[in-house]
């Protein structure tokens, strides 16, 4: 009687081992399938800094540059990160003649490039820092 007891026991263990392991077998392939590569050749980009898992808002790694760009926590921005310590309307990045520029729209918090706030119009170069409440991103230009 305990032999087969035992056997049974043996043989359920074992199952739930094995679920056990396809569970985090599938973890890991929806994990990598999330991942995608993103090509920006001759495209400018703001990418993020902060490691997205530390933040307590849904973030994108990517955001492509288009000629003019609002970034704030309303829903009509391009750019929409619900940050509280972010601005309804936050910032501005304007395209003009292949140089980008960046516009504080009297934020409350304020936008900082390079450590440095922004108080007038700003010409972005590749590789400043902008920081907006909780996020960092590095403005990266290839054009």
């Amino acid at each position: 009687m305990y032999n087969i007891l035992s056997l049974v026991f043996k043989y359920v263990f074992i199952v739930i081992i094995y679920l056990f392991i396809f569970s985090i077998i599938k973890l890991i392939y929806l994990d990598i399938k999330g991942i995608r590569p993103i090509s920006f050749d001759n495209s400018t980009y703001l990418k993020l800094i902060n490691r997205k898992e530390s933040l307590p808002f849904k973030i994108k790694e990517y955001y492509p540059l288009d000629d003019n760009i609002f970034l704030g926590r309303g829903n009509d921005n391009e750019i929409v990160i619900k940050d509280p310590y972010i601005s309804k309307k936050h910032l501005r990045i304007v395209k003009d003649e292949d140089d980008y520029f960046l516009e504080d729209l009297k934020s409350a918090n304020g936008t900082y490039v390079n450590g440095q706030r922004v108080m007038d119009v700003l010409k972005l170069n590749n590789g400043d820092r902008i920081t907006v409440g909780q996020v960092e991103f590095i403005f990266v230009n290839r054009g």
